[in-house]
């Protein structure tokens, strides 16, 4: 394992990555800055460019966005308390407040140099785990890996938002879809409906860019115009930060990028949670919490760290496993599968040195992360002001191009619209589409592991799993108990929710 490391620092170090890496940060700082577009737009987006490109440079490009769109959605949220991303909420309970006060660029400066050292500790921490969770990963066999799976697809679904009947619902959904086309073990046709363009299953890019890119879009065109946004009203004043101010958060960024990269390895967790637990950490370790939610750096640094420290841990259940940890990675294991790398158990064995070449230009990314941020952010503040209606018509173009340009065949256009409507549907009926996509992913992998599994069982499933193979017992009378209490969490969520709402009302 360490030679492939050695190699891979030696792939890593080529000056065209670093380029497309540039390119990527550029490219999701801008997205992230839009307020209304989202990182996962983006990347889905983007995709199509990875495939066309060395593997070196196709997956560090949608890395780099990845990293670049996590960050940008701060700005408009320090800026103008609309956070450009999701896990950028967090950030708006001190940003706004610093802005008002005359230190919206010591926030902006606290957020980049947070962002950049919870998203460089965790990389490092991401390289250093790999290796013997790999290891650990090649002793798995059939019946570990479809148990594992199984209970990755049961928390993905619990920890997605919305109801938890209705996460496990899409993924059965995904499951359905993933099961179009030829079974993994006999090669045999099945729910084709006669369409011999998916007798090889469904096409994975469209699904992927319509059901993730092609909503985001519809809706965007549906709302109206909001309030624009003038250049005046952005005001990036006051002092720049002082490193004594950044060194009294030290404690802080630490705390909060541990919590980022312990959720980062969860599968399905992701960076609002991250987000909100680093800021209620904070808070709660502070001296003077009072002072948290009316303009306080610490906060600021507290959801940034955490936010991006979950980037690499994300990698690690993606790589060694094969499981997506978050729907960003869902992105990126579309640019492995597109390159011929099958993320899994046997990915770090076979493909060792470019794994750990990706990695370590992760971690050396940074260094453009820091510089790229720091004298642009003027830039990216003024970005903010940019109407989506100028914007929103581009990105459909460049979603159906895409689309086209992957295998140039006029069926994966009806596949992307087919998506894009079903995905626009279930965000309008408050279903998320996360576990959908994990579903069908997932889904062939987890009939191959389970086939294989029948097949060593030889008849007798019960005495196979809960003699020969303990571990995957454990994991198996796991899954229930862990399903009724994500079901209980959920539940109880809608009641708080609800008695919340009635509260309002009546006030």
């Amino acid at each position: 394992m360490f030679e492939s490391f050695v190699e891979g620092v030696g792939l890593a170090l080529r000056v065209d990555t670093y380029l497309y890496i540039s390119v990527g940060l550029f490219l999701g700082m801008f997205v992230g800055a839009l307020p209304g577009f989202t990182t996962l737009m983006a990347m889905a987006i983007l995709l199509p460019v990875s495939f066309f490109l060395d593997p070196l440079l196709g997956i560090p490009f949608l890395i780099g966005v990845y990293k670049g769109g996590i960050y940008g959605g701060s700005i408009p949220a320090i800026l103008v308390s609309m956070p450009g991303t999701g896990a950028a909420v967090a950030t708006t309970f001190d940003g706004p407040a610093l802005t008002k006060k005359g230190k919206g660029r010591k926030a902006l400066e606290m957020a980049l140099f947070a962002s950049v050292s919870g998203d460089l500790t965790s990389d490092i921490i991401t390289i250093a785990m790999i290796g013997p969770i790999a290891v650990v990963a090649l002793l798995m066999g059939p019946p570990e890996l479809a148990a594992v799976i199984f209970l990755a697809l049961i928390v993905i679904s619990g920890t997605s938002s919305g109801v938890f009947v209705k996460g496990l619902l899409m993924l059965a959904v995904g499951l359905f879809f993933a099961m179009v086309g030829q079974d993994p073990i006999g090669a045999l046709s099945r729910f084709s409906f006669g369409f011999t363009s998916i007798e090889s299953g469904i096409p994975f890019l469209p699904m992927l860019i319509g059901v993730f890119a092609l909503p985001e879009i519809f809706i965007g065109i549906e709302r109206k115009a909001s309030k624009i946004i003038k250049s005046a009203d952005l005001k990036i004043s006051g002092a720049r930060l002082t490193w004594a101010e950044f060194k009294s958060c030290g404690r802080t960024i630490a705390r909060s990028t541990m919590i980022g990269t312990g959720i980062g390895v969860i599968p399905g967790v992701g960076q609002v949670v991250a987000a909100f637990m680093g800021y209620a950490a904070a808070k709660n370790a502070s001296p003077h919490p009072e002072k948290f939610g009316k303009g306080e750096l610490e906060g600021v640094a507290a959801a940034e760290a955490a936010n991006n420290a979950v980037n690499g841990p994300t990698l690690v259940p993606l790589l060694t496993l094969g499981i997506p940890g978050d729907n960003l990675t869902v992105i990126l294991i579309g640019a492995f599968i597109a390159q011929g790398l099958r993320p899994g158990p046997l990915l770090m064995e076979e493909q060792g040195p470019l794994v750990f070449a990706i990695l370590v230009s992760m971690v050396l990314a940074n260094i453009l992360f820091l510089f790229i941020g720091y004298f642009c952010i003027p830039l990216f503040a003024r970005i903010v002001t940019i109407r989506k209606s100028f914007l929103l018509p581009l990105t459909l173009v460049f979603a159906f191009a895409g689309t086209w340009v992957f295998r140039g065949q006029p069926f994966d256009l009806g596949v992307l619209v087919f998506f894009g409507a079903f995905g626009y549907i279930a965000r309008k009926l408050h279903f998320d589409v996360t576990p959908m996509a994990m579903g069908f992913i997932l889904g062939p992998i987890l009939e191959y592991s389970f086939g294989q599994t029948t097949v060593l069982a030889q008849g007798n499933m019960l005495h196979y799993i809960f003699v020969e193979r303990p571990i995957t017992a454990v994991i198996v009378l796991g899954t229930p108990v862990l399903t009724y209490l994500m079901w209980q969490r959920s539940v109880r969520l809608r009641r708080e929710l609800t008695k919340g709402l009635a509260n309002e009302n009546s006030s």
